[in-house]
């Protein structure tokens, strides 16, 4: 009879007797709150939401004020004051309320806040959860802050969250955007348990930094343990990676590697896909994705712009500029980078005054440092010294180190040793420490004979503790990629290779090659100039490649330098008698190589 009873008590209870219990009604009012919150666009229907939920006595409710600071903080119309006001009146806030306030400072980028809600969040009592610590070290990554994050890292061990993947993801992030590559992997190594987007944290880490061999190393040790399918962050790393070394076969693997995982790809990665082949020399690859873009945005047309100016087909980087324009999209100042780039490298002169002129006037975009050093490049190159300088006493805008610095490029290749000493003089003040400015001026100084005053420039060097960074040469065979230095004995083909270049010299030599070694900017007798010459490192690469490659197949160079005219009339003698084509990625731009000419058309 008891069991009964009880029975009775719980399920035959008529309908609107349980519809009318106060648990009931209380849970209802709940829901009718969210979904009121659910229902709003803008901060006009949150406030009359706002005074809905008030009328209903529901404010006092800890998961309705909770839900509404969630947002008015998260919501992309929200107001960060407005959510404040609203968790003040808590009385007793959690976790929830908390981290939403927590995220939403970081959402506006006002991460001191949120890190000074932490402290209260602890200071109330409040124990953190697992969903805190990726929103709060995401702030001391954008600040950037290493102590404090140092310091959250120790309370994810002190409240257990030391095994949750989702913070150590974010501190390996924290820790490389804060410069500090050995704790990131530090980190990714002492986890008990990984996922991909470890991986992806741990390429992007290195990225960000340039360390572009370490990331196809990381991207191959996964691939490797072949449990994880790759993000596509993972591949823009990647990818990334390529185009800065030049990698153009790995670049086509990472290519169908993604055509194999996924079914449509974003726009991100196929911008940088075309980025990726236009860089590493591909240029008709890079069009062909390019023309293959169902819907084509600013950040498409800008990569193509730059990737054809890179290319020195400055009129076809134009041409394209006007198809943007036809499609309706309005340029910004990146894309206008891009097109004074081309007109640079093409030696448009009057074409790029009139862009800088047009962008002002037609679009009213205010010129940038980028913009005034891609006018001084423009006039640098085509050896327009003095108006070079000229422009830079007329900018609104105070001279920069990379302004100065390419008219010191300019003077050191149209051989103005005045006008270059008067660059350095404005260059040195404003970054010391860089040891490639001396050596342009020992360069511009060697070039007109003042050997003393090239002395006193190395001295300079060395009082300062200056290193020169030595050229060097990358090329990719059979997907690997070797470096090569001036005077390198170190490549473990090392003697095959110098007697490749002893073979290629005899050849040169009937076909009318001779060194310039006015090239060679050292004191030293006409022989050792030759030697010197002989074994420029960009000759070494050409040297290897052919030894390694099939007859006819192209060979793809990338330099850290300017290309020397030696190394670029050598080239085209080569391309000539070994019938390849030489793709060359100077600092500066691309050169192709083939049956002797240069698409430069001599002018870099």
């Amino acid at each position: 009879m008891v069991i009964t009873s009880v029975v009775q008590t719980q399920f035959l209870i008529p309908q609107e007797d349980l519809l009318q219990s106060p648990d009931c009604n209380f849970r209802l009012r709940e829901q009718e709150c969210v979904s009121l919150l659910k229902k709003c666009r803008n901060m006009e229907e949150f406030r009359q939401a706002h005074a809905q939920i008030l009328k209903l006595g529901m404010c006092w409710s800890s998961f309705c004020a909770s839900n509404l600071v969630a947002t008015c903080a998260l919501s992309d119309w929200g107001s960060m004051d407005y959510a404040c006001s609203i968790f003040r009146q808590i009385e007793d806030p959690g976790s929830f309320a908390f981290n939403n306030m927590i995220r939403g400072y970081v959402n506006e980028m006002n991460l001191e806040e949120a890190l000074l809600m932490y402290d209260e969040m602890l200071e109330c009592g409040v124990a953190p959860d697992n969903f805190t610590y990726p929103t709060l070290l995401k702030a001391c990554a954008n600040l950037p802050a290493f102590e404090e994050g140092k310091q959250i890292h120790g309370h994810t061990f002190k409240f257990g969250f030391s095994d949750d993947v989702l913070a150590q993801n974010s501190l390996i992030s924290m820790y490389g955007k804060c410069g500090q590559i050995g704790f990131s992997c530090s980190v990714f190594k002492q986890m008990m348990e990984r996922s991909v987007a470890s991986w992806s944290a741990l390429i992007a880490v290195h990225a960000s930094v340039g360390m572009w061999g370490k990331c196809l190393e990381l991207f191959g040790d996964m691939n490797r343990e072949r449990c994880w399918r790759p993000e596509e962050s993972i591949f823009v790393s990647v990818l990334s990676a390529c185009t800065h070394l030049g990698a153009l076969d790995l670049g086509r693997c990472t290519h169908g590697s993604l055509l194999r995982n996924f079914t449509g790809l974003n726009v991100i990665v196929q911008t940088s896909l075309i980025d990726m082949y236009v860089k590493c020399g591909s240029l008709e690859k890079g069009l062909l994705l390019f023309r293959s873009l169902p819907k084509k945005n600013q950040m498409s047309y800008s990569v193509m712009i730059s990737g054809l100016a890179l290319h020195g087909h400055g009129l076809e980087g134009l041409n394209l500029f006007s198809e943007m324009l036809e499609q309706g999209l309005e340029p910004d100042d990146v894309v206008y980078v891009g097109v004074l780039s081309a007109c640079s490298h093409a030696g448009l002169i009057q074409e790029g005054l009139q862009c800088f002129e047009r962008m002002k006037s037609e679009h009213h975009i205010l010129p940038t440092i980028q913009h005034y050093g891609c006018m001084v490049d423009l006039m640098g190159r085509a050896g327009r010294l003095d108006e070079a300088y000229e422009f830079i006493n007329s900018m609104p805008l105070e001279p920069n180190k990379v302004v100065w610095r390419s008219l010191l490029s300019a003077c050191r290749v149209h051989h103005n040793a005045e006008l270059g000493e008067v660059a350095a003089k404005n260059l040195f003040p404003l970054n010391s420490h860089n040891a490639s400015d001396y050596v342009v001026l020992s360069n511009i100084y060697a070039q007109a004979k003042r050997w003393d005053d090239l002395a006193n420039v190395r001295k300079e060097m060395a009082h300062r503790g200056l290193i020169q960074t030595p050229g060097f040469t990358l090329v990719e065979v059979k997907r690997k990629v070797h470096k090569f230095v001036s005077q390198d004995m170190s490549h473990p083909n090392c003697h095959n290779i110098y007697e490749m270049i002893h073979q290629m010299e005899w050849q040169l030599k009937f076909e009318g090659y001779s060194p310039d070694t006015s090239q060679v900017l050292l004191d030293v007798e006409e022989e050792e100039k030759r030697q010197r010459l002989r074994s420029h490192s960009q000759k070494l690469a050409i040297a290897f490649s052919l030894l390694q490659t099939s007859q006819g197949s192209p060979i793809r160079i990338v330099r850290n330098v300017r290309m020397c005219s030696d190394c670029h009339t050598y080239t085209k003698f080569i391309s000539t008698i070994y019938k390849r084509e030489i793709t060359v990625r100077d600092r500066n731009q691309f050169h192709h190589f083939k049956d002797g000419i240069c698409s430069c058309r001599d002018y870099w």
